[in-house]
């Protein structure tokens, strides 16, 4: 089988505002606004229509603080931690000889970091990254890439995210998709059963 994996709140767990906040100067009042901002202008870094060269100083900027680029990379990449449960259940399928493709809305920071420090990304050999392929999901546009890049059939393919519109537009072009919640990993292993029983 063939399964399409979302790396946020799926693989890894992650929180950007505790790690971002260390670079605000201190006593800064409006920090969560100078944060907000911040995460406003992801989806263009991710979608690649931003470039890294462009995003580190204007991001440090507005944090008005006087931190190095080092720094701010440091603090955006110290956001996840490891979800083990997902990460057992990517062993199995990988010993049983699945097929495992990465699909993740995610930038030039991130990777490759992540897949040289947690060594979950072994199993995953092919990969859809959005500031690569310069779309973000929902857009349908990326899951069109993944769809002719891998030769996949939507209908025979198993897509597992955690956010409820990149699950719908994924239903929409036939993915077999299931809404992963971190808080009920329990939910996700039943219909990974059926579905393994179902072929």
């Amino acid at each position: 089988m063939t399964f399409l994996f979302d790396i946020g709140k799926v693989i890894l767990d992650f929180h950007f505002e505790p790690s971002l906040a260390k670079l605000l100067p201190p006593g800064t009042e409006n920090g969560p606004e100078r944060l907000s901002v911040l995460l406003e202008k992801k989806d263009d870094f991710e979608g690649g229509r931003i470039s890294l060269a462009e995003y580190v100083p204007w991001a440090i900027e507005r944090l008005g603080s006087a931190v190095s680029d080092e720094d701010f990379v440091h603090a955006w990449r110290n956001i996840f931690t490891p979800n083990l449960a997902m990460w057992r259940v990517i062993e199995s399928l990988a010993a049983g000889g699945h097929r495992l493709i990465l699909f993740s809305n995610t930038n030039g920071i991130h990777c490759p970091w992540i897949f040289e420090n947690y060594e979950i990304f072994r199993h995953f050999p092919e990969a859809v990254l959005s500031y690569e392929a310069g779309s973000i999901k929902p857009e349908p546009e990326i899951y069109h890439h993944a769809i002719a890049t891998y030769g996949l059939k939507p209908q025979e393919t198993r897509y597992i995210d955690d956010l409820p519109a990149n699950i719908e537009t994924g239903r929409t072009l036939g993915f077999r998709s299931w809404q992963y919640d971190l808080n009920d990993h329990a939910a996700f292993e039943r219909w990974l059963a059926a579905e393994m029983m179902h072929g």
